[in-house]
């Protein structure tokens, strides 16, 4: 089982002019933005807003006093006395640019882009293999409903051959003589994975002597 790690957090300058801090997150999961104290120190209005500067919630720090405005996050917006947002229960229309505002200044003084990523699912691995005396394994590792991943075939923990997924349904496909080792076919994303393991049924052992032939091809599917 390959088991991917991730906290992804990482800062972009130049692109929108001030630096971004960008954010990945699993779908359901919560994420909290927290501006530079630097930045809103002294200031007591705090707004924040999302996508193209659409007003989300804003904080009065002198009574506390909270506003939330955007139907798309009802009930799912945190705003404390520092000026933090918690967004709970994300979903991948969350995705995009968020930014902080004060009433002294001109300019945003955080921006935060984040990436909500959905769970993936399980690849499934297809035997395609022929009969007959110049048979040989063929495998054909799928998945649907994706963007934004890899798709990759492993043999033992030695990469095969991966591809990008962007937003078609795509597979590749493994031709082996023999079998000689476990595969698996692996799709992941930024920060989770998913593993399936070949049926080591669905093909002869090698021999001491065989040399494993392998080729890879790439089947795309419309949705």
């Amino acid at each position: 089982m390959l088991i991917f790690i991730c906290l992804c957090s990482w800062s972009l300058t130049g692109v929108f002019g001030d630096e971004v801090k960008s954010l990945s997150v699993m779908e359901g999961d919560s994420v909290t933005l927290t501006p530079n104290d630097a930045d809103i120190m002294g200031e007591n209005l705090i707004m924040w807003t999302f996508g193209h500067n659409s007003l989300i919630a804003k904080i009065n720090r002198k009574d506390s006093k909270r506003q939330f405005f955007d139907e798309r996050f009802r009930d799912r917006l945190k705003l404390d006395q520092t000026g933090s947002l918690t967004i709970t229960n994300t979903r991948i229309t969350d995705s995009g640019l968020y930014q902080v505002l004060c009433t002294s200044k001109d300019t945003p003084v955080s921006i935060f882009n984040i990436t909500v990523y959905a769970h993936l699912p399980v690849p499934v691995i297809s035997n395609s293999s022929s009969s007959g005396p110049a048979s040989k394994c063929v495998f054909l590792c799928s998945v649907v409903n994706v963007s934004d991943v890899t798709l990759s075939w492993y043999r033992g923990n030695s990469l095969l051959s991966s591809m990008s997924v962007s937003d078609l349904s795509r597979s590749l496909s493994l031709h082996l003589e023999c079998l000689d080792d476990s595969y698996s076919c692996v799709v992941n994303n930024p920060i989770s994975n998913q593993t399936q393991h070949l049926n080591t049924e669905y093909c002869e052992p090698c021999s001491g002597t065989s040399v494993i032939i392998f080729s890879i091809y790439v089947h795309i599917h419309s949705h």
